[in-house]
């Protein structure tokens, strides 16, 4: 079992930034590739970003690529979303998930655990 909580989560100005956190308890954090996802209301879940186990292979969505960075901190059990040049169209409740699958996903479905997220609005 793992348990993970988002932080960092706020009202930004578009152009800002934001540092989101997913840090987790329970099983050895670095058996796991972590995603972020992010839901807005009355959309469907979308992904992204992933890290591998090792932090060694990352994957974004196109619409965050040059903005967005995922890293991690297998000994803080923490993994970071550093968001900048932010957007209203970025504004939703981001999620992250851990996968205790080799094989880095960008498809929410197989994902083992989730957080209950933290809401992100970026003003216009």
């Amino acid at each position: 079992q793992v348990q993970l909580v988002e932080s960092g989560g706020g009202l930004v100005q578009a152009g800002g930034s934001l540092r989101l956190s997913c840090g987790a308890s329970g099983r050895t954090f670095s058996r796991y590739g972590v995603g972020w996802f992010r839901q807005a209301p009355g959309k469907e879940r979308e992904f992204v970003a992933a890290v591998s186990r090792s932090g060694g292979t990352t994957y974004y969505a196109d619409s965050v690529k040059g903005r967005f960075t995922i890293s991690r901190d297998n000994a803080k059990s923490t993994v970071y979303l550093q968001m900048n040049s932010l957007k209203p169209g970025d504004t939703a409740v981001y999620i992250c998930a851990a996968d205790s699958n080799l094989v880095l996903k960008t498809n929410a479905v197989g994902y083992d655990y989730w957080g209950q997220g933290t809401q992100v609005t970026v003003s216009s």
